[in-house]
């Protein structure tokens, strides 16, 4: 989940292990070991692949020396991301010369990139699963047992895995990600996702409606949709005569329980609509906070990405925003250093960032990824050492407009659902308020997964500090 940060944000973090699903009670005959890199659609996969695996008899460990099956749910967005799978598999395969029966898959965006290099040329792993295969695992696995290299990375136009119940991996039993679409249709001049996710389909509004109930009825609190464009959620149910948009889902699972927080992820600028924002601004439970990744300031930058807007559009786009949520919260990605990128370009994103003041931003360096438009229209021309100084200046700048925004809520009071223990201390509790801000404050006899108001009485760049009030 995201966090707020005051530094470079790094797409390929560092991938998270599996824990067993609190509660499950349930023999396992063999264990499976799961680590996650990139976005959050793929932490909400590997829930899609535990659940199929568990139908299996296979149960989950945080412990790869236990596991007979290892997968790593891979990232593509950055070529560091990549850096890091390849050095994990490295280890794995030195592991597999002394566990007979051990098995190595890689699943996610790569697995659909480098399949036949992983396969034959590197003989780093066992098994290639792509995003819209996962269903198929299970003959997978019974065919790399034989010793065969197995392989499925077709792309689908309608998987959304709907039917299926994701199993919580890794939970605070507070938050978890419902999966609305798969897929992108926004030819992004930088970005794989169109190649290694396949088209966009939506998901029907049933299984989404169901699987947030069931979530809050087991006690979580808050919801947050994921697509790699939300707005863009389009579902016609012909029994019903009726088309659901985006605006419409919202209102859909909000009216689930005023105690369930919704949140979502991601939106495009051109996607987000005046419906969208009076949702929000109906619904109190609709929390007000949006991602509207502008990735560049420069016209002519964006016009290369093929980004579809204009600095100005985008700029009248935050306006309204803000006229009708004045209290909206608003993060953005930025890339430095994209092809042909200019000093005057550069500041031109600067400038954006001075007018949005965002209160999150994911940045990083342009990194040219193969069979993307960019790497075959332009040249990646930009040094790197004037990429990197280049986002230094974007990071510098957004610590400063971080801890301004900090600065102006402290004395304000805030609604705050309550998501465990303060992880530097463990007399403190934290949790997020409706704009997405960290806030941490005394555990006193508050319990996870209520929630409590908070008075705002310092701030560090990335976190409220407070204190309980009636």
């Amino acid at each position: 989940m995201l966090e707020i940060v005051d530094k470079t944000h790094d797409e390929s973090r560092q991938g998270e292990a599996v824990a067993p699903q609190a509660g499950d009670t349930r023999v396992y005959t063999k264990k499976f070991y799961i680590e996650s890199y990139g976005c959050q659609m793929n932490f909400n996969d590997s829930e899609i692949v535990a659940s199929i695996l568990n139908k299996e008899g296979f149960g989950a460990t945080r412990n790869a020396e236990e596991a007979d099956l290892v997968l790593l749910n891979t990232c593509s967005i950055r070529e560091k991301a990549e850096q890091t799978v390849r050095k994990r598999l490295t280890e794995f395969k030195k592991t597999k010369k002394n566990r007979p029966g051990f098995l190595v898959g890689v699943l996610g965006c790569m697995a659909e990139r480098l399949k036949a290099q992983f396969l034959e040329q590197e003989k780093l792993v066992d098994l290639v699963v792509g995003p819209d295969a996962y269903r198929t695992l299970p003959a997978l696995i019974e065919e790399a047992e034989t010793g065969q290299k197995a392989i499925n990375v077709l792309l689908s136009r309608e998987e959304t895995y709907a039917d299926i119940s994701p199993v919580r991996l890794n939970s605070n039993g507070v938050t978890a990600f419902v999966s609305i679409m798969r897929g992108c249709n926004n030819m992004c001049a930088f970005c794989v996702v169109p190649f290694t996710r396949g088209r966009e389909r939506s998901r029907d509004q049933y299984s989404i409606i169901a699987e947030a109930t069931d979530l809050f009825e087991n006690g979580y609190r808050e919801v947050t949709l994921l697509g790699q464009n939300v707005d863009s959620y389009y579902f016609v149910d012909e029994q019903k005569d009726e088309t659901v948009t985006f605006a419409g889902l919202l209102e859909k699972v909000a009216a689930i329980s005023p105690l369930l927080r919704i949140r979502f992820s991601t939106s495009h600028p051109k996607d987000i609509t005046d419906d969208v924002l009076f949702a929000m601004a109906r619904h109190e439970n609709i929390c007000n906070y949006i991602h509207l990744p502008v990735q560049s300031g420069s016209t002519r930058i964006l016009q290369l990405m093929n980004r579809t807007y204009t600095r100005e559009w985008y700029m009248k786009k935050v306006d309204r925003i803000r006229e009708i949520l004045p209290d909206c919260g608003l993060s953005t990605d930025i890339i430095t250093g994209f092809c042909t990128e200019t000093e005057e370009d550069h500041q031109d994103t600067l400038a954006v960032m001075e007018y949005a003041h965002y209160d999150l931003a994911y940045m990083f360096a342009y990194s040219e990824r193969p069979g993307t438009l960019a790497a075959r229209r332009y040249q990646d021309d930009v040094p790197e050492e004037v990429k990197k100084r280049r986002l230094a200046e974007v990071v510098a700048l957004h610590r400063r407009h971080t801890l301004e925004s900090m600065q102006q809520d402290v004395g304000k009071t805030f609604s705050v659902l309550i998501e465990g223990v303060s992880k530097r201390s463990e007399d403190d509790l934290f949790g997020r308020n409706d704009q997405n801000k960290v806030v941490v404050f005394p555990k006193g006899n508050h319990q996870k997964g209520t929630y409590v108001k908070v008075k705002i009485e310092a701030c560090t760049a990335g976190t409220l500090l407070g204190k309980v009030v009636d």
